[in-house]
């Protein structure tokens, strides 16, 4: 059947729309309002399109042949016609539409790019502190996204987890695991926000166990580091207070990172709930020896040295200073498309000692502690680490007292060992 004009103004509506075709694709459809329209349909890729040509009798016959000529040459040339922008194709209003429908599409079956982001957005950055949701962002953009950005959400499979844990379990067992309970957690947060059904990440095995980090500094070498070892390295004068004050006041190296200005009062720092493990804010006692390590700066007290002190010196800046500083230190399987370059050091500059973490001197600190027959208690209350719920909501003792007496007594140990008094050998405490 070969369409005519007559013909064409011949049709008449119809109790439901119906479609009449001349054939290769060409039609046109009648609404029940007597509204007619030109279409072009086609198959590209396996799936079946139409595309709107224009409305009969705004757009002729001969119109409508010609813009038929137009969607079949980009057909033959492989391009979806209706992606090819032809300018008698735009139609602001189905524009919108079709945009707002894809919107909505993508909502309920996001790529996991996009997923990521809603995750970082709605939950790491509203209820995590901020060195953790950087390190959530660092680890999507680095080791996730790369590999299942692109791809749906809803695609991910168990297979696709485990592949991904044994991706990266040859650059540590412990960064396995970080990403084992990232991406469980982004895909727990798809399912609680109904985006998902289920996670992919039930019952996955790590590929390997991570091993119990349980290094302590002996007397003999908290006396090395503090004397010898450290006054050579290479690093900043940051740095190197900074890791001094983690084993002097027992916190957290991204807590003692963050330090600014407004949170000390005299001899007491207080570290808000949004900087803290456990949400809680918690108040330390700073000695003599920690005020002369933080100094009299205003706003933040190691603040990195891009962008003219704006912000302070990341956390993993530590474990890095200490890596590039050691001697014999042995850096993790190189990955192809992953350096592990790090800045040159001379090696008389080099720390000569048995590698350790920045938090392996808080638990060195904590181990001090106990070696001076500090109660379990007031240590736990030192460092900060979660209570029993009813202790946290009803026990109104701020231990400040307790707080202050053990870090004056860590004080005096280390400024001993500092001076090379020590007689005892420490045993590792569980922190």
């Amino acid at each position: 059947m070969k369409f005519t004009d007559k013909m064409i103004s011949n049709l008449k509506p119809k109790e439901k729309h119906y479609v009449i075709r001349e054939g290769d694709g060409f039609a046109i459809r009648v609404q029940p309002t007597n509204h007619k329209i030109w279409l072009f349909i086609y198959t590209i890729i396996g799936k079946r399109r139409w595309m709107n040509l224009g409305d009969y009798p705004d757009i002729s016959l001969a119109m409508a042949r010609d813009r038929l000529t137009d969607a079949r040459k980009a057909l033959k040339d492989g391009r979806d016609p209706q992606d090819v922008g032809f300018e008698w194709h735009r139609d602001p209003e189905r524009e919108r539409r079709v945009a707002a429908q894809n919107a909505e599409d993508e909502l309920k079956n996001p790529t996991v790019k996009e997923l990521a982001k809603s995750y970082m957005e709605l939950h790491a950055k509203r209820k995590k502190r901020e060195s953790c949701w950087k390190e959530d962002e660092r680890l999507l953009n680095k080791d996730v996204l790369p590999v299942w950005g692109e791809r749906k959400a809803s695609d991910i499979t168990r297979r696709d987890v485990k592949d991904l844990l044994e991706s990266v379990v040859v650059r540590g067992p412990a960064l396995a695991a970080n990403i084992k309970k990232l991406v469980s957690k982004m895909f727990s947060f798809a399912v609680d926000e109904e985006i998902l059904e289920s996670s992919p990440c039930i019952k996955i095995a790590l590929p390997a166990p991570v091993p119990k980090r349980d290094r302590v500094l002996s007397p003999k070498e908290i006396h090395a580091l503090l004397t010898k070892e450290l006054p050579k390295a290479s690093m900043s004068s940051e740095v190197k207070r900074m890791l001094q004050l983690i084993l002097v006041t027992v916190q957290r190296p991204g807590e003692v990172a963050g330090m600014h200005r407004r949170e000390i009062d005299g001899k007491w720092w207080t570290i808000p709930g949004e900087r803290t493990k456990n949400g809680r804010t918690h108040r330390v006692y700073l000695t003599d020896l920690a005020l002369e390590l933080i100094g009299d700066r205003e706003g933040y007290i190691f603040p990195t040295p891009v962008g003219e002190g704006v912000t302070h010196i990341d956390e993993n800046a530590l474990a890095y200073a200490i890596r590039r500083n050691m001697k014999n230190y042995q850096p993790r399987r190189p990955i192809k498309g992953d350096s592990i370059k790090m800045v040159a050091v001379k090696e008389e500059k080099k720390m000569d000692m048995e590698h350790f973490t920045p938090h392996d001197l808080r638990r060195t600190a904590n181990t001090l502690m106990a070696s001076m027959k500090v109660a379990h208690e007031h240590r736990e209350r030192v460092m900060n680490h979660a209570q029993e719920k009813l202790d946290g909501i009803y026990n109104l003792h701020d231990y400040d007292d307790e707080k202050r007496q053990a870090l004056l007594v860590l004080e005096q140990k280390i400024k001993n060992i500092r001076a090379g008094i020590f007689h005892d050998d420490l045993q590792s405490q569980d922190e």
